[in-house]
């Protein structure tokens, strides 16, 4: 059960580095290893790192990078970036997965990082809930590269490309149900709007993990430049070959529904050509014996057969003839 501290009305969870691993701390603990913090709410984030000792410069380059710091760019909780302040501390903002299996939807939301020499603070925005599945694995004994904050740091990351990766895959099986549905012979539904539809969460999906590729780089050189960092660097690289395979996974669906687009217009051309086709086949058949009843509606006096007993149901017959032989000769054809 996760234990949560309370001080001055902020919500947080404290995570220390023991000799066995990592355990939550109880109220009031303290440790002299390293500490990992995650705060509740990302309005408290700047006042906890003031209590876990944050350096003021850090603090105030903290204000300007936590999404709603700049309300009059909505975009800006989304944007990933990491930076140093002059005492060091690294300040890493970037956003998260996740996926609706009912609705197809992607959300995005955002996760922000204090990291520290011996404390790293985090809160997240949406609900992808990457901290508390990170939590879990870190305090649960599963295998974490690194060491101290670090560690943090390395949970963190992998677990948010392993939510982004379920988004992949959950997309990847919307993007199958409507290759079925664009090739389905008993279609009950347009799938035009579904297609359009993925396209669109794709494209969020694909904006939301670009950021992330950009960040991870910059991670990798400032492990290789700081001394004792070179268990940073296998996990920083595979993380990195994870995010470029996904978006590569990403941008095939966003081409095969492309393909799947042009082949539902394709269909739709088809099949107007056969509606054509079929109205074309039933007019001639219909013209034929319009034809005939039209030229003996002109009443001419001198009209041929006009006064033979069998001309009418002869007339009929022959009108019949014609139109069964048109039926005939359209359905060889495939108009029929």
């Amino acid at each position: 059960m996760t234990h949560q501290t309370t001080t001055d009305d902020h919500h947080e969870r404290v995570c220390v580095e023991t000799s066995d691993g990592w355990e939550l701390a109880q109220d009031g603990a303290r440790s002299r290893g390293a500490r990992w913090v995650v705060v509740d709410s990302m309005d408290d984030l700047a006042d906890a790192a003031r209590r876990h000792g944050i350096s003021d410069r850090a603090i105030t380059l903290l204000e300007h990078r936590i999404p709603g710091a700049h309300p009059h760019d909505p975009n800006h909780a989304q944007r990933a970036r990491l930076d140093r302040s002059p005492d060091g501390e690294l300040i890493l903002t970037t956003p998260t997965l996740s996926y609706d299996e009912a609705t197809h939807d992607v959300h995005t939301g955002a996760l922000t990082s204090v990291v520290g020499k011996d404390v790293v603070l985090m809160a997240e925005l949406g609900d992808a809930h990457v901290l508390d599945h990170a939590v879990a694995k870190l305090t649960g004994g599963f295998p974490v590269p690194d060491q101290g904050v670090h560690q943090v740091l390395a949970v963190v990351v992998l677990t948010l490309v392993a939510e982004a990766s379920d988004v992949e895959i959950g997309l990847g099986d919307a993007v199958a149900d409507a290759e079925r549905l664009v090739f389905s012979t008993a279609r009950h539904r347009n799938p035009l709007e579904e297609i359009y539809d993925l396209k669109r969460e794709i494209a969020e999906a694909r904006r939301a993990l670009s950021p992330v590729t950009s960040v991870l780089p910059e991670l990798m050189a400032e492990a290789e430049e700081g001394p004792g960092r070179k268990r940073s660097q296998p996990w920083l690289r595979r993380a990195e070959a994870w995010v470029d395979r996904l978006d590569k996974h990403l941008d095939g669906y966003d081409d095969l529904l492309s393909d799947m687009l042009s082949v539902h217009l394709s269909q739709v051309s088809v099949r107007q050509n056969e509606d054509v086709r079929k109205i074309s086949s039933w007019a001639a058949i219909a013209a034929a014996p319009t034809l005939v009843a039209s030229i003996y509606g002109m009443n001419f006096e001198h009209m041929p057969e006009l006064t033979w007993t069998y001309g009418y149901p002869l007339a009929i017959a022959a009108m019949g003839a014609v139109c069964y032989s048109l039926y005939r000769l359209f359905r060889r054809s495939g108009w029929l």
